[in-house]
């Protein structure tokens, strides 16, 4: 091997050592780090074709700036990763047999009106959009309590949507938790639990788990147990609460 050679393979494995200190996610670059639509994303994704067959300095370089970047100038607010996050998922009722008999135009001119109605309360309160699944959403919150009011406020605003033979209603669901970020999503037990309690409640009702319940501001709430709540995958010892307002 030439001194060249050394020297470089020692640089690759220097860089990769330092970006265990760098804000983001260290092991940015692999398929599930470069799976969202925003701009590191994708020159993540071409960085690897064009670097796949031959790890080097420019790669590992490349994905360390990208690593900062998406952690401290993406489209989301840098969170840190071992800090509790709310977590919360909403789902349109009955969307699908209505879609079915509506037609695929009528039903994606619903969507973006549902998306008007509920996107921005999100983001007025320090929230991140992480990801729309059909007719449901997934956002993410630093509090439990700002998740809950930007899902009421999102549901009142729904209420001017209107469709001939349908009337938009979402259900929703809070958790708290620590999942991990990846790329431009969030994995882990605690993003499933989210998701399952959401799928629990009924039509117009927001479900919370016993954790997210605790930091919510009870006085201006109606707290109920949930107690034939059975969600695949949720820990027994996680009770569900459905929570309105007062009044």
């Amino acid at each position: 091997m030439t001194t060249s050679d050394e020297r470089q393979r020692v640089l690759v494995k220097t860089i990769k050592l330092l970006r265990e200190f760098l804000p983001g996610d260290s092991r940015f670059g692999d398929p599930l780090s470069t799976a969202g639509g925003e701009q590191s994303h994708l020159i993540g994704r071409r960085l690897t074709e064009l670097t796949a067959d031959r790890p080097s300095l420019l790669r590992e370089a490349g994905f360390s700036a990208l690593q900062v970047w998406q952690a401290i100038a993406g489209g989301e607010r840098p969170r840190r990763s071992d800090a509790e996050i709310a977590i919360a998922f909403t789902d349109l009722v009955e969307f699908s047999r209505w879609a079915l008999e509506a037609g695929d135009g009528a039903a994606l001119e619903l969507l973006r009106d549902v998306g008007q109605a509920i996107e921005p309360p999100v983001k007025t309160r320090n929230g991140d959009v992480v990801k729309w699944l059909g007719d449901g959403m997934m956002a993410v919150f630093e509090h439990p309590q700002d998740a809950f009011d930007a899902i009421i406020e999102g549901r009142e605003r729904l209420a001017a949507v209107e469709r001939p033979g349908y009337e938009p209603r979402i259900r929703a669901g809070i958790h708290v938790g620590r999942p991990r970020r990846i790329g431009g999503d969030y994995l882990g037990v605690d993003v499933n639990v989210a998701a399952r309690v959401a799928e629990g409640a009924s039509p117009g009702e927001v479900l919370a788990s016993d954790r997210a319940v605790e930091l919510l501001d009870t006085t201006t709430l109606r707290v109920r147990r949930k107690r034939l709540f059975r969600g695949k995958g949720v820990p027994s010892e996680v009770n569900v609460y459905s929570v309105r307002p007062k009044g």
